[in-house]
């Protein structure tokens, strides 16, 4: 319930200003002439202080223009100075308008923000808007209309060209940031921000690249959790990558990784300016979509059509009307009228004809989202059917879009539609691509939501044979694994592999074939050769001893022919897996590749020979679980071959395959040393699966699979910390189980509040408030673990029922909480226990607990506030070894401080 530390930057309760001279605009630079209009024409509740660098005078003097922001639009060579005089004169927050700004500059200035305690935006920035306190902190131009949509861009031409937009669109805005090359405050800070600011309801991203994946997937994750998140990245193609990384100084990573990163982080990605137009007019009438299935309601077959093309193209459906609803509309509709898969008025849909439509689509459960288009008919009036779209649209709270076509005869009915609150388009297509973003919402919420921990709950892997194996080859100064390696390493894991033995001589592979089994392969095996087949390295379908012992010959003798420096162990025997597996075998790749913005990436396609060509491949950020690696599954054409019968066989065993990626997951966690991985191909079918072949390449770091800090920093989703849980007993009697917090604890977190007598609330939160507001409690619950901690006390309530059984129920009854400060070494802490578990010592457990914790993190300090009159609280905290000691800044509170070094 505090403020967030960004508060001073952009909610400012006061402002100084040095641009110059206003008085000598010839004097003042291109954004400072642009920001000083900005700031005279809105100013506020409190107009800003111009200040000069050359301002003099004591400490005692200077301190009467203390503000909580600084704004600074200065020639290069003066900025350092204002900055520095903004922290004299103890500002808590600096805006840096500016541009021209060359990177060891920056690094200059962020140096000297740092030492004087302020949070930097800038420079080389446009700056941002706060609509509705009326401040224009920016040279981005006029200040936005006041809405719910957070605007946030690493480009200023785009960042004016959005306001630009927004004013012809009657779209408004909580917040508009512009983010410039080197600036000191990243995306992820200001994404932090957005995720508790109650007047955004919904936010627009546009970025060219990232700093730091685990804090940009950190901040996204928390932000998309409490609402729709819409981000466009420039970059797209290898071209575009170079730009960006040199206009960034940023690190841009594969296009289909940050795919897979959007997903996992609950967020929506466009593919153009166009639909991020068009996404933000849909955010801005703060939809929130339920699903993907689309009910079009059009006066016109081709315009309908064309919608619902475009539809199934970007993978919606449309929302069929059920026997039910369509025939109790059909006798309210024109005789031309067609219901079957568009609800088609003809063109003799009159305005209520589009009400009567609407309203029974939005009450189908089989609709989750409305579409009306008017195409102009003679003799139909566009203003008076938008007025009964607008009157239909206050009985339901699904989605609905308008798309008026034309121009001249739909002006004024664009103008009811924006005055009702729904959001219109020009064109079928552009409208349906709004739902289908804002939709996909819906779906990659469900990936947000999932937290696995590094291990899974299967039979546990070997994992000290697995560190010894890469140690091995490491220290060999080796990368690429043999494939005896490779497949020693996928069954450490218990990842199921095809037998496989080493011949050194055509001998011994006549003997081993024989032993094995016809038909064999027979691959060469050499730690310099990463393709075997480049070296015609494979043979397949051996059907005989005598084949065998030529087929080595031939084989070893061509490799050496081709690449003569290549050592060779010799040629791997294996029996062939299709003659194993039978007809219904399929080919598929179960694989990893590193990113170099997002680590680790495990992909999943079509596997064999042909698998460059049929470049079927889906991404998924690891740790997996469960249902990310049926997702995953699902995302990759060859699904289809795998849940139907293929070639006359089965479906295949798609919880075998599941198993499988859950165990690649546990590898990439447990070892940071695995830079790319190839099981291909893995064979599925009814049975079961198993790897035939496998190529694994290592890269130097730090040592795992022992013990270690359990920072995973080579991957961008932290795991869920599961080492934290246990069982505590409690005073009295019964125990608890303590664990880090999920997002599925949003309904008992909430549970918790409501429950506590109205003293305990005031205690905790020093307000009445009776419940957490959604965004708070998505913030709760959905948490990274890498900057805070919340444990949970749960204690399981039973009751007996009439049958002499009993019932079970979980409950929350304590959390306790840190957060990191921004100066990354101490952090504050809170807690809160149940009213009816006072006394029983677990406030002392949890404090410890997360004490601890902190204590992990290698953080130096961690303090609280405690309302002065909640005795109890300050009584446990001394005897914890808090210190304790008045706050000035709000005498109601007392400060406690907890050294935790030494």
């Amino acid at each position: 319930m505090d403020h967030h530390f960004l508060t001073p930057l952009f909610m400012p309760r006061s402002v100084v200003v040095f641009a110059g001279p206003p008085d000598e605009p010839e004097r003042q630079t291109r954004q400072a002439r642009v920001l000083c209009a900005a700031l005279q024409a809105a100013p506020g509740a409190s107009p800003p202080q111009f200040l000069h660098v050359e301002t003099t005078g004591t400490l005692g003097e200077l301190s009467r223009s203390r503000a909580d922001l600084a704004i600074i639009a200065l020639p290069p060579e003066e900025i350092a100075a204002a900055l520095e005089l903004a922290g004299r004169i103890a500002c808590r927050a600096a805006l840096i308008v500016s541009d021209g700004v060359e990177p060891e500059q920056a690094a200059q200035l962020k140096r000297i923000a740092r030492r004087e305690g302020l949070h930097l935006l800038g420079p080389n920035c446009l700056g941002f808007q706060r609509p509705h306190l009326g401040l224009n902190a920016s040279a981005a131009g006029p200040l936005a209309a006041e809405g719910s949509l957070a605007l946030v861009s690493q480009s200023g031409a785009l960042t004016s060209a959005m306001l630009d937009w927004a004013q012809h669109n009657h779209v408004g805005f909580s917040q508009v940031v512009s983010l410039g090359p080197h600036a000191a405050m990243d995306l992820a800070q200001v994404l932090d921000f957005l995720a508790t600011d109650a007047r955004t309801q919904s936010i627009v991203v546009h970025l060219e690249g990232i700093s730091n994946a685990r804090r940009f997937m950190s901040a996204l994750r928390s932000a998309a959790h409490a609402k729709p998140v819409v981000v466009l990245k420039a970059g797209r193609r290898s071209a575009g990558n170079e730009a960006a990384l040199t206009h960034c100084r940023a690190i841009v990573g594969s296009d289909d990784v940050f795919d897979a990163a959007l997903r996992r982080a609950g967020a929506v990605r466009v593919r153009s300016f166009v639909e991020l137009f068009s996404a933000a007019k849909g955010l801005a009438a703060r939809y929130r979509p339920v699903g993907k299935r689309l009910a079009i309601v059009t006066n016109g077959g081709g315009p309908g059509v064309l919608a619902a093309d475009h539809a199934g193209e970007i993978g919606l459906q449309l929302g069929r009307l059920s026997a039910e609803t369509a025939l109790r509309l059909g006798p309210r509709l024109p005789d031309r009228a067609s219901l079957a898969d568009l609800i088609d008025l003809s063109a003799e849909g009159t305005a209520e004809h589009f009400r009567a439509a609407i309203e029974a689509a939005a009450a189908d459960p089989a609709v989750d989202g409305l579409l009306a288009i008017y195409a102009p008919q003679a003799g139909s009036d566009a203003a008076e059917v938008a007025r009964a779209v607008v009157a239909a649209k206050a009985a339901t709270a699904k989605p609905l879009l308008g798309c008026w076509m034309g121009d001249a005869t739909v002006q004024a009915a664009r103008r009811v539609l924006n005055d009702g609150g729904i959001a219109n388009f020009r064109t079928p297509e552009a409208a349906v691509g709004a739902f289908g973003s804002i939709a996909s919402f819906y779906a990659n919420q469900q990936l947000l939501l999932q937290t696995p921990p590094p291990l899974s709950s299967l039979a546990q892997p070997d994992i000290e044979a697995a560190r010894l194996l890469i140690e091995s080859v490491l220290a060999e100064r080796r990368r690429t694994l043999t494939e005896m390696e490779s497949k020693a390493l996928l069954a450490a894991f218990h990842i199921p592999v095809t037998p496989t033995m080493l011949a050194r001589s055509a001998n011994e592979a006549m003997m081993l074939a024989t032993q094995l089994g016809f038909p064999v392969a027979l691959k060469i095996d050499s730690p310099d050769i990463a393709h075997k087949s480049d070296v015609q390295g494979v043979a397949l379908n051996i059907q005989s001893g005598a084949a065998a012992r030529d087929t080595f010959n031939e084989m070893v003798a061509r490799v050496k022919r081709l690449q003569p420096l290549a050592r060779i162990n010799g040629v791997t025997v294996q029996k062939m897996a299709r003659a194993q597996r039978g007809r219904g075998g399929r080919e598929v790749c179960v694989g990893l590749v590193t990113d170099e913005a997002f680590g680790p990436t495990i992909v999943f396609g079509a596997g064999g020979t042909m698998i460059e060509l049929i470049a079927d491949r889906a991404m998924e950020l690891p740790p997996l679980n469960q249902f990310l690696s049926r997702r995953l599954i699902e995302r990759a054409r060859v699904a289809e071959t795998l849940q139907q019968g293929w070639q006359g066989g089965p479906p295949a065993d798609l919880e075998a395959l599941e198993r499988v990626l859950l165990r690649v997951s546990e590898m990439v966690c447990e070892f940071p040393q695995l830079r790319e991985m190839d099981i291909n191909p893995l064979i599925v079918d009814e049975t079961g699966a198993v790897a035939v072949d496998a190529r694994i390449v290592l890269q130097p770091g730090p040592q795992a699979g022992s013990p270690r800090a359990f920072d995973y920093a080579h991957l961008a989703i932290l795991p869920y910390p599961a080492r934290f849980e246990q069982v505590w007993p409690l005073a009295g009697g019964g125990d608890v189980t303590v664990r880090p917090v999920r997002p599925d604890d949003a309904q008992m977190l909430q549970d918790l509040v409501r429950g506590l007598k109205p003293e305990s609330r005031y205690f905790r939160f020093a307000s009445a408030i009776k419940e957490l507001p959604p965004g708070l409690l998505a913030r709760l619950t959905l948490i990274d673990y890498d900057r805070e901690m919340a444990l949970v006390a749960v204690y399981t309530e039973r009751s007996a029922r009439a049958d002499g059984g009993f019932d079970e129920a979980e409950r929350i009854v304590g959390v306790s909480r840190i957060i990191m400060k921004p100066d990354q070494t101490s952090c504050e802490f809170s807690l809160l226990v149940a009213d009816d578990f006072g006394g029983k010592g677990l406030g002392s457990r949890l404090m410890e607990g997360i004490t601890d914790a902190a204590r992990e993190k290698g953080l130096a300090e961690i303090e609280g506030l405690v309302l002065s009159n909640n005795a109890d609280m300050l009584k446990l905290m001394r005897g914890l070894g808090f210190t304790v000691k008045p706050f000035p800044e709000e005498p109601e509170f007392k400060l406690m401080t907890l050294s935790l070094q030494g």
